[in-house]
């Protein structure tokens, strides 16, 4: 018997190797993760800027405060991601260290678009050497610098990044960011940004406050919103749903 072996491309294996039409095939391995992972919206407003996630049920023997998609990196800077949480837990780390190394160095608080870069130079970095993968994580990072201006940043695996005014990540993130660019409205208030990037994960996430997490970021401070206050936000956006369904049937029949 003979054997005869064909030599396959490696184009999928190996980082640093392009196929012939121009793809790192690894890097976008790494953005499908990103599509499964669970939902970020994040929202800048005139005075805040709203990160929101999509929370996995939990095993009732797990202390969910142990599972977070929405991390600290400075006093003034928070993160949101969807992908691969373990990949985000070492990009964190690293954010983290950079931002306290500035501080160190400078005496002053790491500003949002320096930190962004930062984060965004390191998920490049994976993508262009051997014996590394890419991080299969996208993020949204918002905060607030010392001139008091709300800023909102994407990343995603192969290092590219851009300010938004708002912007989804993760599963079904087309269809929250088609609704976001609907519905956005420049000078946003506190109230209003909130609402919108808690409605828009809702369109794609099952109602009920239990599903979705939301920090509102100001200039002062940063703060999750307490259970009661996510119940009343929920229960205020599916009152305004009914309405509108209702106004749209009532349309064909008063023509």
């Amino acid at each position: 018997f003979f054997f005869v072996f064909v030599a396959m491309p490696s184009y999928d294996r190996a980082i640093t190797v392009f196929s012939p039409d121009g793809h790192l095939f690894q890097v976008e391995y790494a953005m499908e993760a990103v599509k499964k992972g669970a939902t970020a919206v994040a929202v800048r407003g005139v005075e805040s800027v709203v990160l929101a996630i999509e929370r996995k049920a939990a095993s009732k023997l797990q202390d969910t405060r142990t599972v977070k998609k929405i991390c600290k990196l400075d006093d003034n800077i928070f993160l949101a991601f969807a992908g691969l949480t373990a990949d985000a837990r070492v990009l964190v780390n690293k954010a983290r260290i950079e931002a306290q190394s500035y501080r160190l160095n400078y005496e002053d608080p790491i500003n949002v678009d320096y930190l962004t870069r930062y984060i965004a130079h390191t998920q490049q970095r994976y993508t262009q050497s051997g014996g590394m993968r890419p991080f299969g994580v996208s993020t949204l990072i918002g905060g607030f610098d010392t001139d008091g201006v709300p800023k909102l940043y994407h990343t995603d695996p192969t290092g590219v990044f851009s300010a938004w005014k708002a912007n989804a990540t993760g599963r079904n993130s087309n269809t929250v960011r088609e609704y976001l660019e609907k519905h956005y409205e420049e000078n946003m208030t506190k109230e209003k940004t909130t609402k919108l990037a808690l409605r828009s994960l809702l369109e794609v996430v099952e109602s009920g406050s239990k599903n979705v997490e939301v920090l509102i970021i100001t200039k002062e401070s940063a703060e999750f919103l307490e259970e009661g206050e996510l119940s009343k936000y929920v229960s205020e956006i599916e009152k305004e749903k009914e309405d509108e369904d209702q106004k749209r049937k009532a349309k064909p029949a008063a023509v």
